[in-house]
């Protein structure tokens, strides 16, 4: 099994998503970027690497938020999910598409990744990235 990390990054009452680009995995899906962990590493050390790596910022790691296991054709996975804080830096789009800042009511519109998908509908459950729902 993979071990893999995904930022839960929110603004406000924003979320953000992102849509992997052609030639990825799992093209044209929605996902909490993210990516594998390295050995040695924690996943909050992935995430601060990986989103720099992807997206060209900065972010904080705040806490674990949910976890979901997702079998796919090339293997199994486990994705760790944590709550993040956007630092620094302007976004730039290196392994995606298209990113998009989403109230959680919205992201069921979004053809997610099989993996990301149990963690869009808690944080719809939960109402985060609703007006006036965050985490601090």
């Amino acid at each position: 099994m993979t071990d893999v990390t995904a930022a839960i990054i929110v603004d406000g009452n924003k979320i953000l998503i992102a849509q992997r680009a052609p030639g990825q995995n799992q093209a044209g899906k929605w996902e909490f970027p993210g990516g594998k962990m390295e050995p040695g590493e924690t996943p909050e050390e992935c995430l601060q690497r990986e989103i720099k790596e992807e997206l060209d910022v900065d972010i904080e790691v705040r806490s674990f938020f949910a976890e979901s296991r997702y079998e796919y054709e090339s293997g199994a996975i486990r994705l760790r999910a944590f709550c993040c804080r956007w630092i620094s830096g302007t976004f730039s789009l290196i392994v995606h598409s298209r990113i998009e800042w989403v109230e959680g009511d919205e992201l069921e519109r979004y053809n997610f990744a099989p993996a990301d998908i149990p963690l869009a509908r808690k944080l719809k459950r939960l109402r985060i990235g609703t007006s006036g729902r965050h985490w601090a």
